[in-house]
């Protein structure tokens, strides 16, 4: 689909960020497991070999253990090697840059010029670059659907703000705890709620003001 005004690149470019940001958040969660795999079992064999020393254990099957350990640490950071996390982390990340620097200089123009342009289109060879066809359309469609679905969510705020403004009445809830409440009734009824609270407090210092009155009197009449 071709972009021709500014908003149609904003919203272009937001997406291919985040379906880079998606891969990126995905493969460094996939780099993490091998990473902590590895030092699970580091600390393992090293307990075991400090375990054997202080407790003379001499045992055929004792001594392989650190060995089987130590051979399952190499296979799994050989695979680690093997799938190169960081070079592919790299990528997306210089990825995301040039796509991040795009969107903030289409955010400050008011119309698609032709620098613009073609660093639109730099940011799209980018992208393209980044990742697999077919990971790519994973990713971009898994961000089109987060960005809808963030859309969607400012509009029901934006109309709940007008609905509170106008004093009318919606159900929320405010957390996990707290069950739905009638947001607008207590802020139309916020000043409503305060004069009544000034007009208790009157005729308290009133009420108060009179028994002292009697009490006095009733002193003077008993003296």
């Amino acid at each position: 689909m071709e972009k021709t005004t500014i908003k149609d690149v904003v919203n272009d470019l937001r997406a291919r960020r985040d379906c880079l940001s998606l891969a990126h958040e995905n493969i460094k969660k996939e780099a993490d497991q091998y990473n902590k795999i590895i030092i699970v079992l580091s600390l393992m064999t090293g307990a075991i070999e400090s375990t054997k020393i202080k407790m003379g254990w001499n045992g055929d099957a004792v001594a392989l253990i650190p060995i089987f350990l130590s051979s399952i640490i190499g296979m799994i950071s050989a695979l680690a090697k093997f799938r190169d996390f960081p070079t592919k982390l790299e990528t997306l990340v210089q990825a995301i840059s040039l796509l991040t620097n795009t969107l903030t200089k289409a955010r400050n123009h008011e119309e698609l010029d032709d620098d613009l342009l073609t660093e639109y289109n730099n940011a799209l060879h980018s992208n393209e670059t980044a990742l697999y066809p077919d990971i790519r359309r994973t990713y971009l469609k898994q961000a089109h659907k987060n960005l809808l679905c963030i859309m969607n969510q400012e509009a029901k705020y934006y109309e709940n703000i007008k609905k509170v403004n106008n004093g009318e009445k919606i159900d929320i809830k405010c957390d996990s705890s707290d069950s739905s409440g009638d947001i607008s009734i207590k802020h139309v009824s916020s000043f409503q709620e305060e004069k009544e609270i000034e007009v208790d407090m009157n005729e308290l210092d009133e009420s108060i003001h009179r028994e002292n009155k009697l009490k006095s009197i009733n002193e003077e009449i008993d003296l």
